[in-house]
């Protein structure tokens, strides 16, 4: 029931009109979000309007609305995001972990639906075109995923313009946060890119000489070194913070923020904190290095840094581990390459008029191995295959803004799908 009421929601598969809250109030759906397929709520960045009221937040679904206090939710702050919960029956309030009330539609679908879902399914299990691919020739394929790639590159592109404007055209600064965004690889990308907002790079540099000084920064900021350990290393970053913070007045994020639920122990972002700590101990003006680089294998180069003595005995804070130099891996490494290296060498590019710079970037992605997720393991069944990192996020993007958003119209498969007889 519950898989159905997500996918109703997600593809607005319900009666548009009259759609109301528990409390009687008038619910309009402008956007239902972005399904998240990890830990937290069900949809991120919805928007809809409850008594002619805009919120945006989050979505939660549930096939009971008591699932949510089941489940935990009422105590977990991930939650708190949460902005409207659908609940296939009601049977009792919920509430933040502030104890705010939130909003709750009882959601159903209309029996029509029911009775086609399992059909809906196995549609979904393949892209809607994948029968006319095969006859479609090589240029018509690769034309289309080059225009794919170009649109993903700039949508990448008007991000760090973006995030330039909070920053007073710092570009160093704006590379930093780009970069530990991506060092959340997903899940942790949101509490990443608020850690990297609240820290400052000149204050970095100042101490750049000690990665223990850098580490206490970085774990500091993070709101890990809050807690009272009996580790001694921890215990030494932890009075170094409280040093820095009062030498450069630094705010830190809530704890609460990092998950490390469903995550494989190198992934941890301790382990993450520690390899990026390395990186700026070890390299001073990374983006102006990045931008001399003229080979991909020299930007790698600058990204392999390992992590201080400590962490190649631990995950975490106070547990031990056995030995194990924890450096970027390459599958890592490209992943940085392609989300962070790669739109950065364009956007710059594009700023400065410097059509090498934006060839640079393209190369690099060629140069660069897939990505392997479900998008290109769903496409290489299709027919299309991956090679490189250019076709893996021109498929990225066909994926999440065409097929995913119901956009055939838009597409050139869609088009060569209709117009066969």
């Amino acid at each position: 029931m519950e898989r159905l009421l997500h996918y109703a929601w997600k593809y607005k598969i319900y009666p548009l009109a009259g759609l109301k809250t528990t409390t009687n109030l008038p619910v309009e759906v402008i956007d239902p979000g972005l399904i998240n397929r990890d830990a937290g709520p069900d949809f991120f960045n919805a928007k809809v309007k409850i008594d002619g009221v805009l919120w945006a937040g989050n979505v939660e679904i549930h096939d009971r609305s008591s699932d949510w206090k089941r489940h935990g939710h009422h105590n977990d702050k991930s939650y708190d995001s949460v902005i409207l919960h659908l609940a296939g029956c009601i049977d009792e309030e919920v509430y933040r972990t502030d104890g705010v009330p939130i909003s709750q539609v009882q959601f159903s679908c209309p029996e029509s639906v029911r009775t086609r879902y399992e059909e809906l399914k196995m549609a979904d299990m393949r892209p809607r075109c994948y029968s006319v691919i095969p006859s479609l020739s090589a240029l018509k394929i690769r034309s289309w995923l080059t225009a794919l790639q170009i649109e993903r590159l700039e949508q990448k592109t008007n991000l760090i313009m973006g995030r330039l404007k909070l920053h007073n055209d710092h570009w160093e600064d704006v590379f930093f946060v780009t970069l530990s965004r991506n060092f959340g690889f997903g899940l942790n990308g949101d509490a990443f890119e608020a850690w990297g907002n609240l820290l400052s790079l000149r204050a970095i540099d100042k101490h750049r000489d000690r990665l223990e000084q850098v580490e206490a920064m970085f774990f500091g900021q993070a709101g890990l070194l809050e807690k009272d350990l009996p580790d001694p290393y921890y215990q030494m970053l932890q009075k170094e913070y409280r040093y820095l913070r009062h030498k450069f007045e630094l705010r830190q994020i809530d704890a609460a923020y990092w998950k490390f639920l469903r995550l494989r122990p190198g992934n941890f972002s301790s382990v993450r904190l520690a390899q990026l700590a390395a990186i700026y101990h070890q390299t001073g003006g990374l983006l102006s290095q990045i931008i001399e680089s003229e080979k991909l294998e020299d930007v790698k180069g600058l990204l392999s840094a390992g992590t201080s003595e400590y962490w190649q005995t631990h995950y975490n804070f106070n547990k031990t581990s056995p030995l194990k130099v924890k450096r970027l891996g390459r599958e890592a490494q490209d992943l940085i390459v392609i989300n962070t290296v790669v739109p950065f060498l364009f956007a710059y590019g594009l700023h400065k008029a410097d059509k090498r710079l934006c060839a640079r970037a393209l190369d690099f992605l060629e140069e660069t191995a897939a990505e392997s997720n479900y998008i290109t393991r769903f496409w290489d069944g299709a027919g299309l295959p991956a090679k490189t990192a250019s076709d893996s996020q021109a498929l990225v993007q066909l994926q999440k803004e065409y097929c995913d958003l119901r956009k055939c119209l838009h597409c050139r498969f869609g088009y060569e799908y209709l117009r066969t007889e």
